[in-house]
C-alpha cells in the first residue's frame, strides 16, 4: 500500500491546478453517485477498495491544492439523502465518517497530526483503542429514561430515516436498558454474519425472490423494509461502537465507555484493543487482517481512536469527521489488460484530457473498460517536474497495463509490461489541436496540460461551463442535468447561464413549446420551470462558485461569500482591483511588488485561504468583456443571498478580523484559527486597516510592526485566551 501511496500522491502532484479543480468536479459526481448506490439503493456500484481510492484521490488532490476544495467535496459529505418511504429524524449530534489511512505511514501521520495539534511532546503518554471497521449500515438508537424511542439510519449525516419498528426486531438491540443515563444515543453498525447471509440467499432463491449481491446489501436491505415482518425473519446483528447526544458521560476514556455499553447490554467487538503505542496499532491491525477471512462477517479496516475522551473534545471535529479517529483501510486490487485506444476529451477550461480504452476486466468486484491517463506527460513516463514515473515507461495503444481501482470509475494505470508490448506499438503523438473545434491546442510554459485556444467557439468548453454551473454544488437545477444542457444547448435555446432563466418566456409558449420535445410533456416542462424559478434566489457562495472560475472552487467560493457578504460588495472590490497597479503587473513577482498599495488586492488576497492566484482568476475572469456582460445577464435574473450569520450572542470577536503572527505557546495556530472561527471572527493571513485584533506570540515580526503602525489593537496569548473565556462557540 506504500506504494499506491506514493502513487497517488504521484498523481496529484502531476496536475495543474485547472486539471486538480476539473478531476475533483469530476470526483465530487462520481462519489455522489456511489453514496446514493450505496446508501440510498443498497446496490453499490463500487467495492470498499474502489471507494476509498476514489475518496483518497480527492484528498490527495485537495491536500495539494486546498483552495479548490469543493462545496460539495467528497471530504465533506457523509452518507446520501434519506430516502422516501421512510420517516425522518434529524440527528441531536450529527452522524460523522471517518478519514482514511491506507499504510503505516498515514497511521503514522494521524499520531503525528494530533500531538502537534495539541502540542504534545512525543515522550507523552497517548493511548488509542483500534477496533475492527464493521462493513454494514450504520445505525443510531435513541433511548430516553432506558427506554428505545427511535432508531435512525445516518442518511446525510444530519437527517436519517426512521427505522423504529425495523429496529426492535433485531435481537442485539435492547428495547430497555438499565443504569444508563437518561439520554443515550448508541450508534453502531448493522450487519449479517456470512453463514446467516448464504442462508438468506438460499431461501431467496428457492422462493423466486432477489438474491443479494454482500453481506452489506442484504444487512440495508432488510433493515429498510417498509414491511416490520420482513425485517424480523432476516437474521440481522448490531455491533454498539460509539454514542452521540448523551445527558451525562459513559466513562472518561474511550475503552472505558465501550466497556460500559457492554454492560448497559449491547453487543461490542470482542476484538476492539487499546493500544499503547503507534507499533501496537499496527500490530493489532496486521492481527486483525489475518484473521479477517476467519471473523464470519465483513470488515474492511481497522478504526484507530484516541482514548481519552477530554482529548478528544480539544481535538473537535472537521465537517464530517472527528480530528481524533481515522479508518486504516485494507489494501485495494490490481488487474491487467490491453488498451485498445486512447482518446481526447474537452473539458471547460479547455484541457484535452487523455483516456485509455481499456479491454474490459474486472477489478475489485467491478468491470471497468476506462482509465485517466492524467496528460501528456504521464502517458510519456514522466511527472511535471520531469522526473521519470513507472520506470520511465511510457504507455502506448496495444500496451498490457496493470489497472487499480480502489473507488474510481475510471481506474488509473499503475505499470505497464514491456514483455508483452506489441512490436509495431508506436510512441502515442499528443494533438496539438483541438478535436472537438479545431483550434490550436496550446501548452504554455510551466502548465502540464495542453489547452484549447477556441474558448466561447469551442462547444466542448461552452457545455461543460453549463454543466458546472446546473451541478448540484453550484445552482442544482432539478430536472436540468447534464443531458438537457446539452440537448438545449444542440438546439440553441441555452448558449449561456442567462438564457436558463428566460426558457420558460422564449420556449415555454407557441411553436417552441418545450412541453412539445420528446422527453417532456406538460407536467415535467411545468417542473422544471419551477425549479428554474427556485433558483433565481441563491446563495452568493453557490453564484460565485456556479460561475466556473479558474482556481475558485467551492470552498474559496464560500470564503469569498463570507467575507464579502453581498454580491455587490463582491463585485465592487473586484472591480477596483481589476484597475489598481497590481492586475496589470506583467508577471507575480511584479504584482507581489505591487500589493502593499492596492487596497482591493490586500482585501482579497488577506483572505485566509484566498491567495493571489484566486486574485489573478478572478479579475482576468470577469475583466473579458464578454465574460463579464454573460454575468451581468445573469445577475439580473436573480436575487442573491448572504451567507448566514453564526449564532455567536455574547461573542466578544464576533464580526472582527483576527491575525495570528508569531508562536503560539498554549494552543496551536490551527486551534487558536478554529476556536475564534466558531467564536464568529475572521481570520486573516495578513494585517491591514480592516484588522481588529492582532494576537502576537514570539517571533511576531513584521505583522507587530504594521499593526502598531495602523493602531490595531495587539493581545499576546494569555491577552486573547482572556479576552474569549467563556464564550460559547456558534453553530452557523
Amino acid at each position: 500500500m506504500a506504494d499506491e501511496t506514493d502513487r497517488a500522491t504521484e498523481r496529484a502532484a502531476a496536475l495543474t491546478e485547472t486539471d486538480a479543480r476539473v478531476r475533483l468536479g469530476e470526483l465530487a459526481r462520481l462519489l455522489e453517485g456511489a453514496n446514493r448506490a450505496y446508501y440510498q439503493d443498497d446496490a453499490p456500484e463500487l467495492t470498499d477498495a474502489e471507494y476509498d481510492r476514489l475518496k483518497r484521490e480527492n484528498a490527495a488532490i485537495e491536500a495539494r491544492f486546498p483552495a479548490l476544495k469543493r462545496a460539495d467535496s467528497p471530504s465533506d459529505r457523509i452518507g446520501a439523502v434519506p430516502a422516501e418511504g421512510f420517516g425522518k429524524i434529524i440527528h441531536a449530534q450529527r452522524m460523522l465518517s471517518l478519514a482514511n489511512a491506507f499504510d503505516a505511514a498515514d497511521v503514522a501521520d494521524f499520531v503525528t497530526g494530533i500531538r502537534r495539534y495539541l502540542n504534545l511532546p512525543e515522550d507523552a503518554p497517548l493511548d488509542f483503542t483500534a477496533e475492527p471497521k464493521i462493513d454494514g449500515l450504520s445505525l443510531s438508537l435513541r433511548y430516553e429514561g432506558g427506554q428505545l424511542v427511535s432508531a435512525a439510519t445516518r442518511g446525510d449525516g444530519e437527517t436519517g430515516e426512521n427505522v423504529t419498528a425495523n429496529a426492535r426486531q433485531i435481537a442485539d438491540i435492547p428495547d430497555k436498558i438499565t443504569g444508563a443515563p437518561d439520554v443515550l444515543e448508541v450508534r453502531g453498525e448493522v450487519y449479517m454474519s456470512h453463514a446467516d447471509f448464504a442462508a438468506l440467499n438460499a431461501r431467496q432463491e428457492a422462493s423466486g425472490g432477489k438474491s443479494f449481491a454482500n453481506p452489506r446489501n442484504a444487512a440495508a436491505g432488510s433493515l429498510r423494509q417498509l414491511d416490520a415482518a420482513i425485517t424480523r425473519a432476516r437474521p440481522l446483528r448490531f455491533f454498539a461502537y460509539s454514542w452521540g447526544q448523551i445527558s451525562q458521560p459513559l466513562a472518561a476514556t474511550q475503552a472505558q465507555a465501550i466497556a460500559r455499553l457492554a454492560a448497559l447490554g449491547f453487543q461490542t467487538n470482542p476484538l476492539t484493543r487499546r493500544c499503547e503505542s503507534l507499533e501496537a496499532m499496527l500490530t493489532h491491525y496486521a492481527g486483525i487482517e489475518a484473521a479477517r477471512a476467519t471473523l464470519g462477517y465483513d470488515i474492511d479496516g481497522v478504526v484507530y481512536k484516541l482514548d481519552d475522551l477530554a482529548l478528544q473534545d480539544r481535538l473537535g471535529l472537521r465537517s464530517t469527521t472527528p480530528r481524533w479517529a481515522i479508518a486504516h483501510k485494507f489494501p485495494a486490487e490490481l488487474a491487467w489488460t490491453r488498451l485498445e485506444a486512447i482518446d481526447i476529451q474537452v473539458g471547460r477550461t479547455g484541457a484535452l484530457s487523455p483516456v485509455a480504452r481499456l479491454v474490459p476486466v474486472t477489478v475489485g468486484g467491478v468491470v471497468v473498460s476506462n482509465a485517466t491517463l492524467h496528460n501528456e506527460d504521464y502517458i510519456a513516463g514522466r511527472d511535471a517536474r520531469g522526473h521519470t514515473i513507472r520506470d520511465g515507461k511510457d504507455i502506448r495503444v496495444g500496451d498490457w497495463v496493470q489497472v487499480y481501482r480502489a473507488g474510481d470509475v475510471i481506474p488509473k494505470i499503475a505499470d505497464v509490461d514491456l514483455s508483452r508490448r506489441p512490436e509495431r506499438a508506436l510512441p502515442y503523438v499528443f494533438p496539438t489541436a483541438c478535436p472537438e473545434c479545431g483550434s490550436d491546442a496550446v501548452r504554455e510554459e510551466g502548465d502540464a496540460v495542453r489547452r484549447c485556444s477556441g474558448g466561447l467557439i469551442c462547444p466542448a468548453q461552452a457545455v461543460e461551463k453549463l454543466k458546472h454551473f446546473v451541478s448540484r454544488a453550484a445552482f442544482d437545477i432539478e430536472g436540468l442535468g447534464a443531458k438537457q444542457v446539452e440537448a438545449f444547448h444542440a438546439d440553441g435555446w441555452v448558449k449561456e447561464p442567462a438564457d436558463i432563466f428566460d426558457l420558460k418566456e422564449k420556449y415555454g409558449q407557441g411553436l417552441q413549446q418545450l412541453k412539445n420535445r420528446e422527453g417532456w410533456g406538460e407536467k415535467s416542462a411545468a417542473n422544471l420551470f419551477d425549479a428554474i424559478d427556485e433558483r433565481r434566489r441563491i446563495g452568493l457562495g453557490r453564484l460565485i462558485f456556479a460561475l466556473g472560475i479558474r482556481h475558485v472552487g467551492e470552498v474559496a467560493a464560500s470564503d469569498l461569500a463570507r467575507h464579502f457578504g453581498t454580491w455587490a460588495a463582491f463585485i465592487d472590490t473586484v472591480d477596483l482591483a481589476v484597475r489598481e497597479p497590481a492586475a496589470a503587473a506583467p508577471d507575480a513577482k511584479a504584482r507581489k511588488a505591487c500589493l502593499a498599495d492596492s487596497p482591493a488586492w490586500s482585501e482579497i488576497t488577506a483572505i485566509d485561504g484566498i491567495g493571489e492566484a484566486v486574485a489573478v482568476a478572478l479579475t482576468t475572469t470577469l475583466s473579458q468583456e464578454a465574460e463579464r456582460a454573460s454575468i451581468d445577464r445573469l445577475i439580473a435574473h436573480l436575487d442573491i443571498m448572504a451567507p448566514p450569520a453564526r449564532k455567536t450572542d455574547g461573542s466578544p470577536v464576533a464580526g472582527k478580523t483576527v491575525v495570528f503572527t508569531g508562536t503560539l505557546e498554549k494552543m496551536t495556530r490551527a486551534e487558536a484559527k478554529a476556536r475564534a472561527e466558531a467564536l464568529g471572527a475572521k481570520v486573516a493571513g495578513s494585517v491591514s486597516a480592516k484588522t481588529d485584533i492582532l494576537v502576537a506570540g514570539p517571533g511576531a515580526g513584521s505583522k507587530a510592526t504594521k499593526a502598531a503602525e495602523l493602531g490595531i489593537e495587539t493581545l499576546d496569548e494569555d491577552g486573547w485566551l482572556a479576552l474569549i473565556a467563556g464564550a460559547a462557540p456558534g453553530d452557523g
